[in-house]
């Protein structure tokens, strides 16, 4: 204190010799000696608060970068939207040799059309001709409709974003400016094509399971899958945005999301939020993929839907139908409709689920429907409708005994919010059948009071609910202590890599779905 005393001291004799005419050291009082009057300085103003600076917008790289293998980028000019203006850097209509799309400031990615990673290598073929890597934070868009991004058999995709640089798939609308919450079908979407076992095969009379059964993906040519390899390798896809697809190619043949199609359990996929798809959020077409951290926002048809004779496990779903209810089908369609004793049978399991159904007017009339004689075990789910919640179709779908049959559907801690009607059966099912089929199981209620807050977030009533142990399925499942997606408030999985729009928020970290990160 006495050193701060000395130095104001000083600065106030600094202020004096700079007003008297005269001085020097002698001007200088000394302890004890009078106080010399100087007239008042004049007082300092306020400063003015200087704003924050707003964020540089984007600014175009001075060219497309350089990437290995026989097949460039074309460098299309510039692109313009609220972000700024970017180096549009156009793919290549295939790849030939494997290849490594870097993230570079101020460069987007675009898909003049169908983009084909390798070509396809057939059912039988066990190799990895072409691998298409895609760095975390990297932004591809479609340039027109009918783009879409064809990972073909014997080939892979590894795109791995990060929680804090998820990569983002979308439309050409989303890079302008003139996407919005009600936005979709901007373009097609990510196909992966493998080698594992599918039925409804493509050519008459052919095995279903083997090699000499495969499809082609609807609406399109060439685009096979099929095999007889159940741990077939795809590659990867981790912390992905797919945004505004599903566009219509042909008379009812609309590309999703994200369509793995005969992708074996090789293929690692989580992680994945596919937001305002115009056609269902995700279709898997066979094969034995499993999934974890999935979420689906916006679908217009199904959020999750599955066919010929796919096998495999799901856990952590959310699935939030549009706001305001006026689109979206069910939240899970389980079709195999008119094949319905194929082998391979189709047999899933999913637990920790939470579905937000808005649509009263759903054209399947109710937020699942299990048909195509499909084997289902649902546990640790939540389910909220204002219809009925639980449609099954179908003898077969109900039936004990017959080829690669493991019994009705099974439902394990699956809580439901319905309509005046939970159950509904058609095509030889009764209503109360359907209410049978779900009591036979541990732990179900239909009628569950929600408390979630933020749309899909266990509350207490959520809380206090007993959980199954999923592990006793598989050992892909984690055991958890919880029912639904979401423990609670501190349980975050979601956040960061998520895009937010007035369907679902998914916090701070989160940014729009209308618009596109910076950096």
């Amino acid at each position: 204190m006495a050193a701060f005393a000395r130095v104001r001291l000083v600065m106030l004799s600094g202020v004096a010799c700079s007003i008297l005419a005269a001085c020097g050291a002698d001007g200088v009082a000394s302890p004890g000696e009078g106080v010399i009057v100087i007239p008042a300085p004049t007082p300092t103003p306020t400063p003015t608060p200087t704003p924050t600076p707003t964020p540089t917008s984007v600014e175009p790289a001075d060219s497309c970068p350089s990437i290995s293998g026989p097949n460039p980028l074309t460098d299309l000019g510039t692109i313009s939207g609220p972000e700024g203006t970017w180096r549009n850097c156009g793919f290549p209509a295939r790849f030939t040799a494997t290849t490594a799309i870097p993230k570079v400031d101020g460069v987007i990615y675009s898909l003049p059309g169908r983009v084909d990673v390798g070509t396809d290598q057939g059912a039988a073929s066990t190799n990895t001709a072409v691998t298409l890597t895609i760095d975390p934070g990297v932004i591809v868009f479609g340039s027109t409709g009918v783009s879409y991004l064809a990972v073909n058999r014997g080939n892979k995709i590894d795109a791995v974003g990060t929680p804090t640089q998820p990569i983002i798939f979308t439309g050409r609308g989303n890079v302008v400016g003139s996407a919005t919450d009600n936005t979709s079908q901007l373009w097609g979407g990510i196909i992966l094509l493998g080698r594992a076992p599918v039925t409804d095969c493509l050519a008459p009379g052919a095995a279903e399971g083997t090699v000499a059964c495969e499809r082609d993906t609807e609406g399109t040519s060439n685009a096979l899958y099929g095999g007889a390899q159940p741990a077939d390798n795809s590659g990867r896809l981790s912390y992905v945005q797919i945004r505004y697809s599903g566009f219509i190619l042909s008379a009812d043949k609309e590309l999703q999301g994200l369509t793995p199609s005969g992708v074996g359990s090789g293929t690692q996929i989580d992680h994945i939020q596919i937001h305002n798809s115009s056609d269902d959020g995700m279709e898997v077409f066979g094969g034995r993929p499993n999934f974890k951290y999935m979420i689906v926002t916006g679908a217009e048809d199904d959020s999750f839907d599955t066919d010929v004779g796919y096998q495999g496990n799901i856990q952590y779903a959310i699935a939030v139908q549009r706001a305001g209810g006026a689109v979206g089908d069910s939240m899970m369609e389980i079709d195999s409709d008119g094949n319905e004793d194929a082998v391979p049978r189709q047999r899933v399991a999913i637990s920790n689920f939470t579905f937000v159904h808005r649509n009263a007017a759903a054209g399947n009339g109710a937020a699942i429907r299990i048909r195509g004689g499909a084997d289902y075990t649902f546990a640790n789910g939540l389910i909220t409708s204002d219809m009925a919640c639980l449609r099954i179709d179908s003898a077969t779908t109900t039936q004990t005994s017959g080829p690669d049959e493991q019994g009705p559907p099974k439902f394990f801690s699956v809580s439901l919010k319905c309509g005046a009607s939970a159950f509904r059966g058609s095509n030889g099912v009764t209503d109360a059948a359907v209410q049978a089929i779900f009591e036979a199981g541990t732990n179900n209620s239909a009628a569950y009071t929600p408390s979630l807050t933020g749309t899909f977030i266990n509350g207490a009533t959520e809380t206090g609910l007993e959980p199954f142990d999923a592990k006793t399925l598989s050992s892909f499942f984690d055991t958890t202590a919880y029912v639904g997606a979401v423990r609670d408030a501190n349980d975050t999985w979601y956040a960061d890599w998520t895009c937010n729009s007035a369907t679902a928020e998914f916090g701070d970290d989160s940014g729009s779905c209308t618009a596109l990160p910076t950096a």
